[in-house]
């Protein structure tokens, strides 16, 4: 079972987003706030495994709800559930600690499976909004070098490839014919290598460098 906290400033949105997910019987909300201080509270209270946050609320706003949250709780991961795809706040969001960022109109079956995948720990960003970090200074996040991207073997540079596309690592073991555990150990070594800190950072970073490509 999947703890659930929502926070909309919204309540409309906070009811219709609590019936639709009651519907999946591994998903339950077990709290709602309407801005982001309240969701700072609640998650001391009540540890929800994830979070679905909106961006522009009263108080406190979504980004600095999540990187309080990402900061004190590194148990609950937060997944961005807004209307804005605007490229400053999906890049503050990341930056801030994000596991994801999708618009309210993703499909409902798309946004479940987002919530299963981000509570196992992997990235969920939208299509089409991970380009956006890129033209934003604030999501620089600068590697070791160039030098080191190019030091990097051939199999990792298919991984980052793939990350940046937004594969989790069940996708890129069955893209590599490889097993899942050791494209956790790839993955590893590449943040080690570039110096950065997860899986959202590389994907950025790779995007910026250019490296879609192996």
């Amino acid at each position: 079972m999947i703890h659930l906290l929502l926070v909309d400033d919204q309540d409309l949105i906070r009811r219709g987003l609590k019936a639709l997910l009651s519907t999946d019987p591994e998903l339950n909300v077990v709290g709602e706030a309407e801005n982001g201080q309240e969701a700072i509270t609640l998650v001391a209270q009540l540890k929800p495994d994830v979070v679905l946050m909106d961006v522009r609320m009263p108080v406190v706003d979504g980004v600095a709800g999540t990187r309080e949250i990402c900061q004190r709780f590194s148990t609950t991961k937060v997944l961005m559930l807004t209307t804005f795809d605007d490229q400053e706040y999906v890049a503050q969001a990341l930056q801030a600690g994000a596991s994801g960022y999708l618009l309210k109109n993703t499909p409902f079956e798309e946004l479940t499976q987002a919530i299963h995948w981000i509570h196992k720990g992997y990235t969920q960003i939208g299509p089409g909004l991970a380009t956006k970090t890129i033209a934003h200074p604030a999501a620089a996040i600068p590697p070791k070098g160039m030098e080191t991207w190019v030091s990097l073997s051939e199999r990792e540079k298919e991984i980052v490839c793939l990350i940046a596309q937004g594969y989790n690592n069940r996708e890129i073991a069955q893209s590599l014919h490889i097993a899942e555990k050791t494209v956790k150990n790839y993955i590893t070594n590449i943040l080690n290598q570039l110096d950065l800190r997860d899986r959202t950072q590389l994907a950025i970073a790779a995007l910026q460098a250019g490296v879609r490509n192996p």
